[in-house]
């Protein structure tokens, strides 16, 4: 059985979705990449969480043509894929439709960095992406879906590029939420943190419509006290 450790890590991922409440019956998915390899580890396509286990991952190469499994990788595959190839310093990605982050992703609103809660992991807003055109809803949907994605965190007239792990996330307009991380544990936890700060974010909007965000100096304090090489939280070594 190939890669085991990365079948094991991906199911993990999975499971902590279910554990944090993001997901209901068989939504969302996680998935992994081994780079020396080139190959992708995906939850299976609407396989009852509960009944999961290592060997049922399915194995694919990069462009999302399978290589070990007998059942169907999730539908979000192309999605999945697509980022690995165009953001080569990712190791995971998982997408969920957890209620607050789809929430503003069903708005088409950006979840802005109104406090430090959110600045610890985000630096700066979580983006959401244009809405798809009808072109592209009848095309290649699920590869046109990481194209948003890509095209949200490049350089344009109107924004500077986003470093996708400085802003480990991206809302898809009218859908839901695309998270990822170095690995499939921090991908899982950053997918946790981006609930809670969407939903803080909801109700602070609620509270004070028109809230600003943190300040730049707020902002860079709190995220890289944990981030970088001039990161202090936690224990040395």
């Amino acid at each position: 059985m190939l890669l085991k450790e990365l079948r094991t890590a991906v199911l993990d991922a999975n499971l902590e979705l279910v554990r944090r409440g993001l997901v209901l019956y068989t939504f969302g998915n996680a998935s992994g990449v081994d780079r020396a390899e080139g190959l992708v580890v995906i939850k299976p396509s609407g396989v009852d969480y509960e009944d999961l286990r290592p060997e049922q991952m399915v194995v694919t190469d990069l462009d999302g043509r399978v290589v070990e499994g007998t059942l169907k990788p999730s539908s979000d595959l192309d999605t999945h894929t697509l980022l690995y190839r165009e953001f080569p310093t990712i190791g995971a990605v998982v997408h969920t439709h957890s209620e607050y982050a789809t929430s503003f992703a069903q708005a088409g609103m950006a979840i802005p960095a109104l406090g430090t809660t959110h600045a610890d992991y985000f630096y700066g807003p979580v983006p959401c992406t244009a809405p798809l055109t009808d072109q592209a809803i009848g095309g290649r949907y699920v590869h046109e879906t990481g194209m948003a994605i890509v095209a949200r965190f490049a350089a344009t007239a109107e924004h500077s590029a986003i470093d996708p792990l400085a802003v480990p996330a991206c809302l898809v307009a009218g859908h839901a939420p695309f998270v990822w991380g170095r690995d499939a544990h921090e991908a899982a936890h950053n997918a946790v943190v981006l609930e809670a700060v969407a939903r803080m974010a909801c109700r602070t909007l609620t509270l004070r419509p028109g809230a600003e965000g943190v300040s730049q100096s707020l902002l860079d304090r709190h995220y890289f006290r944990k981030h970088g090489p001039q990161a202090t939280y936690g224990q040395s070594g």
